[in-house]
């Protein structure tokens, strides 16, 4: 059994109290929730074309209508979008569609947006800029091939063509390498599997050279997960394997403006102007015109939003980082993950606003990838107790507070999220 404490839920550090938790979420009327999906409502696995979503979940969904989006990187559509996933668990894509099953919110860090209908848009995506994204899978396959011509392994023809045909993501508005399947197969190489990383950070240097010179300079960035955080240039820092240890993974190339924290103000306006009637940042807003610094997104919501009508919100995903480093002598964190920005944004909403913003995070380390650090719960006086989270314990200075943590991974979110579900229905 957990300790109940008596403070409530946003003043605590990985509590226990999933009751707590499915009140708030059952019995709040303003409310907003904004979640991840991979790895909080669904396992992670090595092949992302493997995913599987529980239909009891996506249902409970709808009794949240109006008050829960999805906020991820990965997209509604294509091979291995979300949709196709929901699709394939009922076997029947009519149905979903008639049902309004479909999961509502913001794909592709944010430029994808889609109904419960599965009505799509891309918001503020120029056609130039959707064309040249369709050019980077091949790209990718061929840089895979390339590499593999120039770095010999064990690997034959008949599991190197699949790992490459599962690696290169064909999103629309996000192709990525996705380096899973060949961490997997080059366990024993880590050598190779770390050049690997290298050669898919160069390829989207190249991508991005390339973008220039069609005069697309300002058009694309590229977003690394897990990653190290940013370096002092703004940029993502890529987590380069030294052990088994898959580091990054990841490699996505995106629409400059796809940050998931700027998809925290799209769904704000979205939302306010469901209940009110008026979009505080306009109807045609989008994640490209938001601000990318911490600070001035918070006064952008500050100066923007009525605070009589800011809801609760509720914050989820699985994915923050952080690691110390010695650096001349001193220990210097780096904090990442691509959940942590959005997160951090929606607590400082709350503390701006003092509306009780919870941020929640879902151990996904019991899925096939293992660039996750599992929390680490003891029993002390008779009771459980996370006594090491996410990131690394020298790391005392972090800014984002997990106020409430799901140990038993995204079944044990799923399952109070269906029965705060039952109860608000």
């Amino acid at each position: 059994m957990a300790i109940a404490s008596s403070q409530p839920l946003h003043q605590q550090t990985y509590s226990l109290d999933h009751d707590r938790f499915e009140e708030l979420l059952a019995t709040t009327e303003n409310l907003l929730i904004i979640q991840d999906l991979d790895g909080v409502c669904m396992g992670l696995v090595k092949d992302p074309r493997h995913r599987t979503i529980q239909p009891a979940y996506v249902e409970a969904t709808q009794a949240f209508d109006g008050h829960f989006y999805v906020l991820t990187n990965g997209e509604h559509i294509g091979q291995r979008g979300v949709n196709g996933i929901i699709e394939r668990a009922y076997g029947d894509a009519a149905q979903v569609r008639q049902r309004g099953l479909y999961l509502p919110g913001l794909a592709a860090g944010g430029v994808q947006w889609q109904t419960r209908q599965g009505e799509l848009a891309h918001p503020g995506v120029s056609e130039a800029e959707l064309a040249f994204l369709r050019s980077v899978p091949e790209q990718i396959r061929q840089r895979l091939r390339a590499f593999f011509r120039d770095h010999p392994t064990n690997l034959d023809d008949a599991t190197l063509e699949p790992g490459i045909a599962a690696s290169a993501l064909e999103n629309v508005a996000s192709p990525t390498a996705n380096l899973n399947t060949f961490h997997e197969l080059l366990q024993d190489d880590p050598a190779t599997y770390n050049a690997l990383q290298h050669a898919m950070a160069a390829l989207m240097e190249d991508l991005l050279a390339a973008a220039a010179a069609q005069g697309l300079a300002d058009s694309f960035f590229v977003h690394y997960a897990p990653n190290h955080g940013r370096g002092n240039d703004g940029k993502e820092t890529v987590w380069f394997s030294q052990g088994p240890e898959s580091g990054t993974t990841d490699f996505q190339f995106m629409l400059r403006g796809a940050i998931k924290e700027a998809g925290v103000l799209a769904l704000l306006n979205r939302y306010y102007a469901q209940r009110t009637g008026t979009y505080p940042l306009g109807p045609e807003f989008s994640v490209r015109q938001a601000p990318h610094d911490h600070e001035e997104l918070v006064a952008l919501v500050r100066d923007a939003f009525d605070p009589a009508q800011m809801p609760t919100l509720v914050g989820v995903g699985d994915t923050v980082t952080s690691q110390v480093f010695e650096v001349d002598g001193r220990p210097v964190a780096k904090r990442g993950g691509s959940d942590r920005n959005f997160l951090q944004l929606i607590q400082d909403i709350g503390r701006l606003y003092d509306n009780g913003n919870v941020v929640t995070y879902v151990d996904s380390s019991g899925g096939e990838l293992k660039n996750r650090k599992a929390l680490q719960i003891e029993t002390v006086a008779g009771h459980l107790q996370v006594v090491a989270g996410p990131g690394d314990p020298r790391d005392s200075e972090d800014p984002l507070t997990l106020n409430v943590v799901f140990p038993g991974g995204y079944q044990q979110y799923c399952a109070t999220f269906q029965a705060a579900a039952r109860r608000r229905d």
